[in-house]
């Protein structure tokens, strides 16, 4: 695609929704610390899962350079939307960009059993991911690379089977040469904003974990539900998922993943236009459903 054929970055509209979303994020916090009543704490649990993913699908948007026109404001609003992750907005771009580029190659074969696997790790790595444990892994290792930089990268494990069946060979290796004055100011930031959240509303720790628990694990139910057994090609290699239009919605398009790696500088609003309606478009619950049962063995010819 030309540059001059992408359409227009909906500017205003990121911005709108980013404050409207951060506070109502914000109003789902407090409503789970201070409210009494179980069913309305954990409504406000769920609501704030899907509201915070608004939040991270406009991170998103920032880490492809299309939150808005402006560089500075993109990567401003970028660190802010973070905030609520919340990670650091530098690390969270270079991974994401690894990503695009070793989609579906070895590195990134997560749904499937080849040929020398460490099974047990494969399938713990699945788990992590189904269960939405990995997402403590994101603003944890954004605080162990401000606090010990040295200590992730010695994690990375270059050249072995565990580093490139992970994917730690290829994701930590982006920190040999990651500005570290920027993502511990950006890890600061995180932290005060945390911070500053707990203390103006006088957040409790049950409160606090309830909501980010809900958005754990919705979060993460869909970070390899859009790549699951999909082609094993870098740019082919997702799914434009099927999913009820409300919540379509409010991840902003996420779901058209296929049209996304294949036009990652196109903002979400428009991705629709993008979507291939002669490929394979299963939906989110199918995906999603057959993921519990395990990675599967590699088929001889790949799908």
């Amino acid at each position: 695609m030309r540059a001059e054929d992408t359409p227009p970055i909906p500017a205003a509209l990121n911005t709108f929704l980013l404050v409207a979303a951060m506070g109502a994020g914000a109003l789902c916090l407090w409503t789970a610390s201070h409210v009494e009543a179980l069913a309305v704490r954990l409504v406000a649990a769920g609501v704030f899962s899907y509201v915070n993913n608004t939040v991270f699908s406009l991170l998103h948007e920032a880490t492809h350079g299309v939150l808005h026109p402006s560089r500075r404001l993109n990567d401003g609003l970028g660190r802010l939307a973070a905030t609520f992750f919340p990670t650091s907005f530098t690390l969270q771009r270079a991974f994401h960009l690894t990503h695009h580029r070793n989609n579906r190659t070895e590195r990134e074969q997560f749904d499937y059993l080849r040929p020398g696997d460490h099974r047990f790790l494969k399938r713990a790595q699945w788990y992590v991911i189904l269960t939405g444990a990995y997402w403590a892994f994101v603003p944890l290792g954004a605080l162990v690379f401000a606090l010990a930089p040295g200590l992730l990268r010695r994690l990375r494990g270059p050249g072995t089977r565990y580093g490139e069946q992970t994917g730690a060979d290829a994701y930590l290796g982006r920190l040999e040469d990651a500005p570290g004055a920027t993502i511990r100011a950006e890890v600061l930031l995180m932290v005060a904003v945390q911070a500053g959240l707990a203390y103006a509303l006088e957040l409790t720790p049950t409160g606090w974990a309830l909501c980010y628990a809900a958005f754990a694990v919705n979060w993460s139910s869909l970070q390899y539900a859009d790549h699951a057994w999909s082609p094993l090609d870098v740019r082919e290699g997702a799914w434009d998922l099927r999913v009820a239009a409300p919540v379509r919605w409010v991840f902003l398009n996420y779901h058209y993943h296929r049209a996304h790696h294949r036009h990652p500088h196109v903002p979400w609003l428009y991705l629709g236009r993008y979507v291939d309606a002669n490929a394979p478009r299963p939906s989110f619950l199918r995906i999603w459903c057959a993921m519990w049962r395990g990675p599967r063995p590699l088929p001889e010819k790949g799908p």
